[in-house]
């Protein structure tokens, strides 16, 4: 079209100084058909005007005029339009393409939440991912495709590293758990559920890019499939009665068999790995064989000497041996007023190994549920005069459990010592004494003397320093649960927090006020310990909590309370109260974290 409108405006206005001229050459930068409809038309109007020249009246030069006219008209209708239909055709195509490629955006868009865009959108990400990770919407040359890669319409919620992270989602068809599986694949993670049943309506419940895996944490022989491939865990599954049976089913085994299904996973890698990874546990002792037991020494002793008592105390005693079952026992009894039995062996750590490179000790034991003390001799192993000790006090169950005691928890024996060095460590004792003994969980009626203990030693391992919490668990504050069964659904949610701190794992047991249903992001969140909050809390809030604290190192070997943020009656102010307001852009739990102990 711009050749058209070159070629006859010189014909047109053949004085270049003519004002108009540069009005008429304007539509070249502007392909419109409409002004080289003009152009045509202003140029056949002055050919005609040229043509006709009234010199002479005679009658056939008028007709000759005419039909010449006639001709030159009929010469310009046959020649070629300088083709403007194929840019009429090709901006329709563009408009039309545009118009398409701007539906088909608005249909994928999944924060609409509708069932219609939410299905294009598990869609195209089924197809053209295939992990289920956010992308860029581009278009190809040959046809208008909508092709999901990193840095699109969602790259805001893009988490590094997330591409390459299994977060299995136990729960996902909970309040909580629905939210939370579309907020990890909304930041590019793998995402597996474990369900039940694998029905149509659990099915229609879940994005199709989700694995679904069928499993019950009640039994853990089906969870061992589930944790394959996972590095992560967010469990926000909650028993569906107040029958304690359920209770202790979910909130308590369920918690216990999961830990220890990933753990045994993470063993089974770190065997592969040959334990050269950072994240394989340093095996201090494994009593595997009677050989296991050499450099252990059984002493006993009291904290004072009372005479006249020790002359009718029945005394203590106390072995470790290796049984014909394949165990090691160490056990016996302290009759002794202020007596205590304790077994203690010197470290031998590989070469270039150091306790400062972890963060705690494991105990893998079992027994008849006494609670003992934990002692490490710390100092230069050349002048042992110049040792300090530091201790920690473990309860066990009946049976076996796994005890975690982080380095953190230890407490100088004399005040007036710094705090535990894990470098300097070269001694471990485990003492018994029978003061602070409690009864264990067993059928009532049972009469147990608390002055004899029995405990089976498995193995006694250093925990790795982790960075990032493995297990996130959704508890509660009990607020807002029927008085009636509040009391059951507490102790229930409580023994399967101790299992989770004593397995091991990083943690973070979140314990959020009456969930209610609302947009999250709106309101300010209070974050406090001590069970003292009354407020309630979004599901999407809490949902919004268990994605960020995957990789908060603030949020790892912690417990806490949160929900919205109010006022405190008089004489029940919180300590420790931080209040952020949840958004996207920033990152509020970590300064909310920073402030809140550990390990509680």
């Amino acid at each position: 079209m711009s050749a058209t409108t070159a070629t006859f405006s010189p014909v047109a206005f053949s004085n270049n100084n003519n004002p108009y001229n540069s009005i008429w050459r304007k539509p070249n930068s502007l392909p419109n058909p409409i002004w080289t409809t003009c152009a045509n038309t202003s140029f056949i109007s002055r050919a005609t005007s040229s043509s006709s020249s009234p010199e002479t009246e005679n009658e056939k030069k008028n007709k000759k005029k005419k039909k010449k006219v006639v001709i030159e008209r009929e010469e310009l209708k046959q020649e070629p339009e300088p083709e403007p239909e194929p840019e009429q055709e090709q901006q329709q195509e563009l408009q039309s393409s545009s118009v398409s490629v701007i539906k088909r955006l608005d249909d994928v868009n999944p924060v609409g939440l509708g069932r219609r865009s939410r299905q294009m959108f598990d869609e195209v990400w089924r197809k053209f991912s295939g992990l289920g990770q956010i992308s860029r919407t581009i278009r190809s040359d040959d046809e208008s495709t909508l092709l999901i890669r990193e840095g699109g319409p969602m790259c805001e919620f893009a988490i590094p590293g997330a591409q390459n992270t299994t977060v299995l989602v136990v729960g996902a068809t909970s309040r909580v758990g629905r939210i939370v599986v579309r907020k990890l694949m909304l930041r590019g993670y793998t995402v597996k559920a474990l369900v039940r049943k694998a029905d149509p309506d659990v099915v229609d419940m879940l994005p199709r890019s989700v694995e679904l895996v069928t499993g019950d944490v009640g039994d853990p022989s089906s969870l061992k499939d589930a944790v394959q491939g996972c590095s992560k865990i967010i469990y926000c599954a909650t028993a569906r009665s107040s029958i304690t049976g359920d209770l202790i089913r979910v909130d308590h085994q369920g918690v216990y068999n999961l830990t220890k299904a990933l753990q045994d996973y993470n063993n089974k890698l770190a065997q592969q790995r040959a334990g050269k990874s950072s994240k394989s546990k340093l095996l201090i002792a494994k009593f595997k064989s009677e050989d296991s037991l050499n450099g252990w020494e059984v002493r006993q002793g009291t904290y004072f000497q009372d005479v006249v008592a020790s002359k009718y105390d029945g005394g203590m005693d106390a072995t470790f041996e290796f049984t014909e079952r394949g165990e090691a026992i160490f056990s016996g009894y302290v009759f002794t007023r202020g007596g205590y039995v304790e077994l203690s062996r010197k470290l031998s750590l590989p070469l270039g190994y150091t306790l400062d490179r972890y963060e705690g000790l494991v105990f893998s034991v079992g027994g008849n549920g006494r609670s003992y003390v934990v002692i490490l001799e710390a100092g230069p192993s050349a002048d042992t005069t110049q040792s300090k000790l530091y201790f920690a006090r473990i309860s066990t169950k009946a049976g076996f459990c796994r005890v975690r005691v982080p380095f953190s928890s230890f407490r100088p024996v004399s005040p007036d010592d710094p705090p535990l060095d894990p470098f300097l460590v070269h001694t471990l004792t485990i003492r018994f004494e029978p003061r602070r003994q409690r009864p264990s969980d067993g059928p009532s009626g049972v009469n147990q003397d608390l002055r004899s203990f029995q405990l089976i030693m498995e193995y006694i391992k250093a925990l790795p320093t982790g960075q990032e919490t493995d297990f996130v668990l959704v508890s509660c504050t009990g607020s807002g649960i029927e008085p009636t069964r509040r009391e059951q659904v507490l102790r229930a949610k409580r023994a399967g927090e101790d299992s989770l701190r004593r397995s091991g794992l990083g943690y973070t047991i979140i314990r959020p006020g009456p969930l209610m249903e609302e947009p999250g992001g709106q309101r300010a969140l209070i974050f406090d310990q001590g069970n003292r909050i009354s407020q309630g809390i979004s599901c999407a809030d809490v949902a919004d909590i268990c994605v960020k604290a995957l990789h908060d190192s603030t949020a790892r070997n912690k417990s806490f309370d949160v929900c919205y943020e109010y006022v405190a009656e008089p004489g029940k102010e919180l300590y420790e109260l931080v209040a952020h307001l949840p958004d996207k852009a920033n990152n509020y739990l970590t300064p909310a974290l920073s402030v809140l102990e550990k390990n509680t």
